[in-house]
């Protein structure tokens, strides 16, 4: 039975751009990560490990392949934008009817990004 996602896989053809982008942007934490005999980084929301990242393999054209994107639960839609617009880093901002906000992007390597905001956040 499975119970929840463990966490998602990307690579990266620039680890310190990417890196940057994960932790500076997004937020999230580098973490243990044991030796598994090639270059990479795990990175973490809290406690939990959500993304694991290559840094020893090309980058597969089309970049995304057959995973479209990866989506996270996020808070504080007004510091994420402010954040996007300081660093004049694209993304696309939409609020569905009834549902939540969400801001998409794309990562240094070309993976999609969604991440998703409570409906009732707002921007003032």
């Amino acid at each position: 039975m499975i119970t929840g996602m463990n966490h998602f896989t990307a690579i990266a053809s620039d680890p310190d751009i990417t890196l940057d982008f994960y932790t500076n942007l997004l937020g999230l934490q580098i973490g243990y990560r044991p030796d598994l005999g090639f270059s990479g980084a795990w990175l973490y929301a809290g406690d939990t490990v959500v993304l694991h990242l290559y840094f020893d393999r090309p980058v597969p054209n089309p970049a995304p392949g057959v995973i479209d994107h990866m989506a996270f639960t996020t808070q504080n839609l007004k510091k994420f934008k402010s954040k996007f617009d300081e660093a004049g880093y694209p993304y696309k901002l939409q609020h569905r009817p009834n549902g939540p906000w969400q801001l998409f992007c794309h990562d240094p390597s070309g993976a999609k990004i969604e991440l998703n905001f409570d409906s009732t956040e707002n921007l003032d």
